[in-house]
């Protein structure tokens, strides 16, 4: 008791509220334009945390991961173009809405059904987090090293189109990991005579050069094809007033309680799965709602049930994929990845030991998740009439400014050039992968879990060099089979699927 009541004092002070504000203010923005994604969102910010301490940090970045999910529904309802991949599901019955002349009540179900899920998914996080942290203490180096391995492998095998292309994505974080001093034996490695390059890859110029960078490359490629085709503008299916029935739709939201709980619980337990995003809970979601809901042949014309239930399973993620980052140290998915990135940033390990050594600041970043839906909630009531115009700005102003931010933000690190000759590579290298198809979630994956699978790899074989030993204790066997199964299943899947396409051909 004596440490919430401590993380409170930390998290309820005029500065944090301030930064949450900014923060849930600025996810929700950076959502509702097409194409600008969450995890895009969140690797913006973290220049801006440098000068401050760990808990405002961590709730400023915790504001624009919560405002990052419930943002992308602006301009998926208004306009027909989802903000991120997670909000796909909303336009098949938002949209629809719209175009019914209701566009004031799609946008008001989005949201109550944004905060309600998300709310749910941050109760089953502190709930179960917990819990799950005290088993991970029991992790000896074999179950640390299978944990992550079993990360990578789900994260490939189910997070990507291709196992092939997901495993390399993976190895080749892996092969980046190992730049700079070897943390077993303290000699420089792949370094090449570089001084730069003895402490690694900095984590800050690789997150922002492969996620913004082809992000920009795109918007200029979309840009360039939207004036050769003389494409319009969507700005006629959006009302010039448009009214909020906020407490009607409050009401409807009660009436579908059922499916709000159903969906906020789909959401959060399909985010903790490492590599099942918002988009798969979206979609699940949507499915189990329409199966359970009496006008199931009405999805997909307008209705709420189909609204509520995408927005509440898509926000309900936002939790559930905190509870493997915090209480084991493995990300739920590339967000929660950026998000292990933040936390080393700031000197913290997360993992099972962050329960014991720093309790406060755990609490404090439970905290800081459910007021950051307070927030969400607040700011859309005042500003959602006014996002729309943000999704419909011109996307060369916002192009030439975040690769301003980039530069200013890769050079901030360490105050040293090399910093953003880091960043224009890794640019490169996120753009030729974007364009062969490979994830980039398994490669930034790779690259911040590799040096803690490499040390409690080495460890485990220090102490015993037999590697039967992985396979001889339960929990690290448990892992490493369900990696097996994970590539497995995959790899069906995508053979069910090339069969189904040969007989829709013939």
């Amino acid at each position: 008791m004596d440490v919430f009541v401590s993380a409170l004092g930390e998290v309820f002070t005029a500065r944090i509220m301030g930064l949450m504000t900014v923060g849930t203010l600025a996810g929700i923005i950076a959502a509702a334009i097409p194409g600008f994604t969450i995890t895009m969102a969140v690797v913006l910010t973290l220049p801006f945390t440098f000068g401050m301490t760990p808990i405002e940090g961590l709730s400023t970045m915790m504001a624009v991961y919560v405002g990052g999910y419930s943002g992308g529904l602006v301009s998926g309802i208004l306009l027909g173009i989802p903000g991120t991949p997670s909000s796909v599901c909303t336009v098949f019955d938002g949209f629809p809405m719209t175009k019914k002349g209701q566009p004031g009540r799609a946008l008001s179900l989005g949201v109550w059904a944004s905060f309600f899920g998300g709310l749910i998914g941050a109760a089953l996080c502190i709930l179960l987090a917990v819990p799950i942290a005290r088993f991970g203490l029991r992790f000896g180096p074999w179950e640390m090293a299978s944990l992550i391995f079993f990360a990578l492998t789900l994260m490939a095998s189910l997070g990507s189109k291709s196992i092939t292309k997901g495993l390399m994505g993976g190895l080749l974080g892996l092969l980046l990991a190992t730049v700079g001093i070897d943390p077993i034996g303290g000699r420089p490695r792949f370094t090449f005579g570089q001084y730069n390059l003895t402490s690694g890859f900095a984590f800050l110029p690789v997150l922002i050069g492969l996620f913004a960078v082809p992000a920009m490359i795109q918007a200029v490629y979309e840009i360039q094809e939207s004036k050769r085709k003389g494409e319009t503008s969507a700005e006629s299916y959006v009302p010039k007033n448009l009214a909020i029935p906020w407490i009607q739709t409050l009401k409807e939201i009660m009436h579908q309680w059922v499916n709000v709980l159903r969906s906020g619980i789909i959401g959060a337990i399909v985010g903790a799965l490492p590599a099942a995003g918002g988009n798969t809970a979206t979609f699940l979601a949507y499915d189990q709602a329409q199966k359970f809901s009496r006008r199931s042949e009405e999805f997909g014309t307008g209705i709420p049930d189909g609204i509520i239930a995408s927005e509440a399973g898509n926000n309900g993620v936002a939790g559930g994929s905190l509870i493997p980052t915090i209480a084991l140290g493995v990300p739920g998915n590339s967000i929660t990845a950026v998000m292990i990135g933040v936390l080393i940033l700031h000197g913290i390990t997360p993992g099972p030991l962050l329960f014991r050594e720093q309790p406060t600041l755990v609490y404090g970043l439970f905290i800081a998740l459910v007021i950051a839906h307070f927030f969400m909630l607040a700011i859309h009531f005042v500003g959602i009439r006014w996002f729309i115009r943000v999704a419909q700005a011109p996307k060369y102003a916002l192009v030439a400014v975040v690769l301003v931010m980039c530069v200013v933000g890769s050079f901030a690190l360490n105050n040293r050039y090399f910093d953003v000759l880091v960043f224009t590579f890794f640019g490169l290298i996120g753009y030729i992968l974007n364009g062969a198809g490979m994830p980039l979630g398994p490669v930034v994956l790779g690259l911040i879990l590799g040096p803690l699978a490499e040390s409690n790899l080495r460890r485990a074989l220090m102490t015993n060099p037999d590697p039967m030993l992985f396979f001889t204790r339960p929990i690290s066997m448990t892992l490493i089979l369900l990696s097996l199964l994970s590539i497995v299943y995959s790899g069906l899947q995508i053979w069910r699927a090339g069969k189904r396409k040969k007989y829709q051909k013939s």
